[in-house]
């Protein structure tokens, strides 16, 4: 008798971290992966080799899954900061509106999630007093789920495992300079490095980040689905740099951008919860940066 392939779901499996994620899980052949995106950041170019691909919203997850999951990892969220005050419709619609279906899915199928918290809320207060959670519409609603996520596993008796993630890095990155707002600062800059660009950095690019290799950020996650039961995994990098010293890591010529309200440093994670299910950081922005040269 063949045995029954266990049901992982991914949200945002066409996505950056998610493909990533989606290619060690299929690399299990008792793994029947299904990725639901609904490709407002993800892409096809990200698709890897034995995953069941829908495109979908979260919110109607029902609607596209018929199997039973054995766990969901639910990495399908808006994740920008400034650019979620110019859109916070596009906000609601995708992480709370999407992320509720989630949780309805979740509760009928009586499965564990893995949910991709955001670290903004554990940034403090910044000169005018507002908190990490309460810079935007993305940290508010972000730090809101975690909670409805803790309450909807004491009402309902759930597994979960919330992880949160700093600054990742790595392959399929989005570069923000040539990708509208949802890029990010490394791919960014490396770009602007191999192109010989000029690479913009926000005002006053002292702001200090924890940057973490995609590679060290999945093995979290997937401690996290193995091992993990309860909130504050943070996944982090013990090395922070600030913007303009990663330019200058790079060699790139800058210039500098007006700076924005979200603008804050954030500090390393201990990441001692997650160590504790055996996790250990194994790559530096340093090593990718001189790869990148080399």
């Amino acid at each position: 008798m063949t045995k029954k392939k266990k049901v992982i779901i991914v949200t945002g499996g066409a996505g950056f971290i998610g493909s990533h994620l989606i290619e060690q899980l299929v690399k299990n052949k008792g793994n029947k992966v299904i990725s639901l995106d609904n490709y407002f950041t993800g892409s096809k170019a990200n698709h890897i080799k034995g995953v069941i691909y829908r495109r979908g919203h979260t919110k109607d997850i029902a609607r596209y899954i018929k199997e039973k999951p054995s766990i969901i990892y639910h990495l399908g969220e808006y994740s920008r900061v400034a650019a979620s005050l110019t859109e916070p419709e596009v906000v609601w619609d995708l992480n709370v509106a999407g992320t509720y279906g989630i949780l309805e899915f979740w509760r009928q199928h009586k499965c564990k999630l893995v949910y991709a918290g955001s670290s903004t809320k554990f940034n403090e207060a910044g000169m005018d007093g507002t908190l990490g959670r309460d810079l935007a519409p993305y940290t508010w609603m972000k730090a809101a789920n975690t909670e409805l996520i803790k309450n909807y596993s004491k009402w309902y008796g759930l597994k979960y495992a919330t992880v949160y993630f700093y600054n990742v890095y790595g392959p399929r990155e989005r570069a923000g300079q040539f990708d509208k707002a949802y890029g990010t600062i490394i791919e960014t800059l490396r770009q602007a490095y191999l192109k010989n660009k000029v690479a913009p950095i926000r005002k006053p690019g002292t702001q200090t980040r924890a940057f973490t290799h995609v590679d060290d950020t999945v093995r979290g996650i997937l401690l996290a689905g193995q091992k993990g039961q309860g909130d504050d995994y943070g996944i982090s990098a013990k090395e922070t740099y600030s913007l303009l010293q990663v330019a200058k890591m790079f060699g790139c010529k800058t210039k500098m951008l007006a700076q924005t309200k979200t603008s804050r440093s954030s500090k390393a994670f201990s990441s001692g919860k997650i160590k504790k299910l055996g996790w250990k950081q194994t790559q530096t922005l340093k090593k990718y940066i001189e790869d990148t040269k080399k």
